[in-house]
């Protein structure tokens, strides 16, 4: 019904910068929230940052100050700016959505498939 498609992550070294992509397509009547969450091994998925429809945004205070999301309605997609990147930002980057379907007018969760950052030292 709906896919999230992310893209960018990469390795890069300690202090670099990646841009995350997560572009939505489907039966999609309105896209809600969307939010970045990310995995690293052994560890519980958390959540990075998120953005309302209407653009307000909220982060984790770990990447407040280096990471920036942002989104275009008019394609479907998020994005999560990330700078001054560092070890501890090692993970598997998720997109998450909430959609209103164009099928039942009822709003459902999605998730993308994962991107890997992975930073060096």
């Amino acid at each position: 019904q709906v896919q999230l498609v992310e893209s960018g992550g990469d390795l890069v070294q300690v202090g670099g910068s990646l841009r995350l992509s997560c572009a939505a397509s489907g039966s999609i009547f309105r896209l809600n929230a969307m939010d970045w969450y990310r995995q690293a091994p052994g560890k519980q998925r958390e959540l990075v940052a998120g953005i309302t429809a209407g653009g307000s945004t909220n982060y984790v205070d770990s990447v407040k100050g280096r990471f920036t999301i942002s989104r275009d309605n008019a394609k479907n997609t998020v994005y999560l700016q990330m700078n001054s990147l560092q070890p501890e930002d090692t993970a598997v980057y998720y997109c998450h959505a909430r959609v209103v379907l164009t099928t039942n007018y009822r709003e459902n969760h999605y998730w993308g498939q994962g991107t890997q950052v992975t930073v060096s030292s």
